[in-house]
């Protein structure tokens, strides 16, 4: 069945992104095509803007409109507690969970020596560099507890304790082989409320 080109290069395109099969890909296209041009144009800049207007806090690694992101600059947030995730999406989970105050450090990954991710290959230089500048008193290991997450958070855990700081993990609340991203809030709350020292 032919179908019109532009139609066509939607289907493609949104069939692309993760999740999103081709019938829900079609769904989406029309959806839009249905709506007015004004949406799709806020649509269109709004995606633009993911990639002009975003870039990597310095300090944290979080997504930021500028140098450092809103948690990093805040004065409201506790920043001698330091949790530590693998990704930018735990982040908003653990945010959404409204239960800490602390500050952030985005390690882009967990170690897998079977996929030939090394220690080179995360924000681990860039974490202990943060020792040099910050006064931290607990460190929260907040990983997700499959194989790699565990082997993440023992190899952080060796490294950080000469530094003479807590270092806590969020509690087994999370099941095993779980993802931080895909955990309710109170879940996610209720681990950190009740991590443990290593």
């Amino acid at each position: 069945m032919q179908i019109a080109e532009p139609l066509s290069i939607a289907i493609e395109e949104f069939s692309k992104l993760p999740g999103i099969g081709k019938k829900t890909a079609q769904r989406l296209a029309l959806f839009i095509v249905k709506n007015e041009t004004n949406f799709a144009e806020r649509l269109a800049n709004s995606i633009i803007g993911l990639k002009t207007k975003l870039k990597l806090c310095e300090r944290c690694f979080n997504l930021s409109e500028e140098q450092l992101c809103s948690i990093c600059k805040s004065n409201k947030r506790d920043h001698t507690t330091l949790c530590i995730v693998e990704d930018i999406n735990d982040v908003i989970a653990i945010e959404k969970a409204n239960e800490f105050d602390g500050v952030y450090h985005v390690l882009g990954g967990v170690l897998s020596p079977l996929s030939g991710v090394t220690p080179d290959d995360l924000k681990i230089k860039e974490l202990l560099k943060r020792f040099e500048n910050e006064n931290f008193k607990e460190i929260i290991l907040a990983l997700n507890p499959d194989t790699e997450g565990e082997t993440t958070t023992l190899y952080l855990a060796k490294l950080i304790k000469p530094f003479g700081v807590k270092v806590t993990r969020i509690a087994r609340g999370i099941p095993i082989g779980g993802d931080l991203e895909f955990t309710d809030e109170v879940t996610i709350g209720k681990a950190l409320l009740n991590r443990i020292d290593l």
